[in-house]
């Protein structure tokens, strides 16, 4: 799709409860799953190249943020499905991002947000399917549940949230080569020398002479993102390993929130994993929706990629808050991804 005709379909949404407009894009305050189904917003439908958000978890307690828990979540977020679907290209992609939970008052692991996922896939009206999962590791996350970890310890830190991959085909729209690790060094080495050890391995795998000298400008990146190196020694190579300072307590969001006395969300996503799949699963001039945008990490991600982008969100104040993320003009000055 170009950029001209995204664009367009931009200004066909109804910008009476747009809360704002800003760098190729727009945030909407509302209830999202009410508004992507209403005629308003019909102009979306079939035209969103990606659909990236951190939906509310399934939590057993009440958040700030607003979430829903048990049958009821299970029954909202399943529901959800045919909604997504509708608004996807037909080589789009939907990533969501979602915690653990846990039973209230048990040392147990819910099951909640895998059936959420299920029943979301499985949506007879929404022909979906997993393509990828993918893991989100923070080993700066505090000790949680505190209860089963801090107090009685009896249970490990809960460290990781998943990352679901969907689409509506086999084949949706990627290409990892835009999203290469650098080389480690000793594949460097390897180029440069132009030979290793080849012949047949233990696993049965046989490597020919030539296999690992063709240079691809990086090796292509795993499924497994830490928001902060698993060994501190190890060299960085992003955009699998997101450094917590770019993402966390130092970034320019966080900083300007403390400045101005703000409170910022409690479960933003980092940006360096919404530039990774806006970067590896769309083109620049496509459009990427996160239905439930908070401090809109997606939509400031997307901007910075030469991305459209639509937002919405049902608490005005993440909504308003959000717009400190354009006052930091740097990323767009640069053209650079985030």
């Amino acid at each position: 799709m170009a950029k001209k005709q995204t664009a367009d379909i931009l200004t066909l949404l109804p910008k009476n409860s747009a809360a704002y407009e800003r760098n190729g894009g727009i945030y909407f305050l509302g209830d999202s799953t009410h508004l992507l189904a209403s005629k308003d917003f019909a102009a979306l439908r079939g035209r969103v190249n990606l659909i990236l958000t951190s939906p509310p978890y399934p939590l057993n307690r009440k958040k700030s943020y607003g979430n829903l828990i048990g049958e009821k979540y299970l029954e909202w977020f399943t529901s959800l499905a045919p909604i997504f679907s509708d608004l996807l290209t037909e080589d789009g992609s939907i990533v969501l991002e979602i915690g653990n939970a846990w039973e209230s008052g048990r040392p147990v692991q819910s099951l909640l947000h895998l059936e959420s996922l299920l029943g979301f896939v499985r949506h007879k009206g929404a022909g979906l399917r997993l393509i990828q999962q993918f893991v989100c590791y923070n080993p700066s996350r505090l000790p949680s549940p505190a209860q089963w970890v801090t107090v009685n310890r009896i249970r490990t830190v809960d460290s990781f949230t998943h990352v679901w991959w969907l689409a509506k085909t086999d084949f949706p729209k990627a290409d990892n080569s835009k999203v290469l690790r650098p080389y480690s060094n000793s594949m460097k080495r390897l180029l440069k020398r132009g030979s290793y050890n080849a012949g047949k391995r233990p696993s049965e795998h046989v490597i020919s002479e030539k296999s690992f000298l063709n240079d691809h400008g990086g090796s292509i990146a795993h499924n497994l993102f830490e928001m902060d190196a698993l060994d501190p020694e190890r060299e960085v190579r992003l955009p699998n390993i997101f450094s917590m300072a770019n993402n966390a307590s130092n970034d320019y969001f966080h900083r300007e929130c403390k400045k101005r006395g703000i409170t910022p969300h409690p479960a933003r996503m980092p940006l360096g994993l919404a530039s990774f799949f806006i970067e590896f699963l769309t083109d620049k001039g496509d459009l990427v929706l996160d239905p439930f945008a908070g401090s809109n990490t997606t939509g400031y991600s997307a901007a910075a990629t030469g991305r459209y982008w639509v937002g919405i969100d049902v608490q005005d104040f993440y909504v308003q808050q959000s717009l400190i993320r354009f006052d930091h003009q740097d990323s767009f000055e640069r053209g650079a991804s985030i």
